[in-house]
């Protein structure tokens, strides 16, 4: 998650500085802070003593930048910009929340951030059957069936909302999805950033697809744990 965003708020020396918080101006310094505040939050995450401050920090930020910026902005709530610019982040910010462990944060806080990604995964899944043939066209020329894994692909995003939504089947969940999102960055958003003209937008799709990815599979890796810590409990007691 380190460059999670970083490419949109970091501006070079010939980008353009966009309106992005409603009732303040274009302030180029906030920016750069908002990327600072990535970098550090993204390098916090590697490492236990400061995992905790860090994912309450990203996730706090994500959640500020989804509902505070951009919602304002977006009010149709099965639009193509509700669904990138608000619940995106609003995903990863709720992966970060996720990152200690339900022992790491508070229960209520762990709840809130579950439904969240729930609410996200199924807005996700039906706008796959929205633009069906959009994002159809988005699959490479070399992968056959396009319209079927648009709609396999939406199918699993309701699926896996729901999952996180009642607490059934939570890891597979989390499995599947982050390897959907490792193979779409794989086949769709890095080929055409390579060897091409930097392009930040381009840039920062990959960074976000490449955070869900690992967001999803982090969590796998708690929800493992978990599971094995209350076997072991179990087997204890037994």
């Amino acid at each position: 998650m380190i460059c999670s965003y970083v490419s949109s708020h970091s501006p070079g020396p010939h980008s353009k500085v966009f309106l992005v918080i409603p009732w303040l101006p274009a302030i180029p310094s906030l920016a750069y802070l908002v990327g600072a505040i990535l970098v550090l939050s993204g390098a916090g995450l590697l490492f236990q003593p400061t995992l905790v401050v860090s994912s309450i920090t990203l996730g706090a930020l994500m959640l500020l930048c989804g509902l505070a910026f951009d919602v304002p902005r977006h009010f149709d709530l099965m639009s193509a910009p509700w669904r990138t610019n608000v619940l995106e982040p609003i995903a990863i910010g709720s992966l970060a929340w996720l990152a200690p462990g339900s022992g790491g944060i508070p229960g209520w806080l762990h709840r809130t951030s579950r439904y969240l990604l729930a609410f996200a995964l199924i807005v996700f899944g039906i706008g796959h059957f929205q633009v069906l043939t959009f994002i159809a066209n988005m699959v490479p020329g070399w992968i056959p069936w396009h319209w079927f894994w648009t709609v396999f692909f939406g199918v699993a995003f309701i699926s896996a909302g729901v999952s996180f939504a009642t607490g059934c089947l939570q890891r597979w969940a989390a499995l599947g999805v982050g390897l959907m999102f490792a193979l779409w960055t794989v086949t769709i958003h890095l080929p055409p950033v390579l060897g091409a003209t930097p392009d930040p937008d381009k840039w920062s799709d990959v960074f976000i697809v490449a955070a869900l990815w690992g967001g999803f599979w982090a969590l796998t890796r708690d929800l493992r744990d978990r599971k094995d810590l209350s076997l072991g409990a179990d087997s204890n007691r037994a």
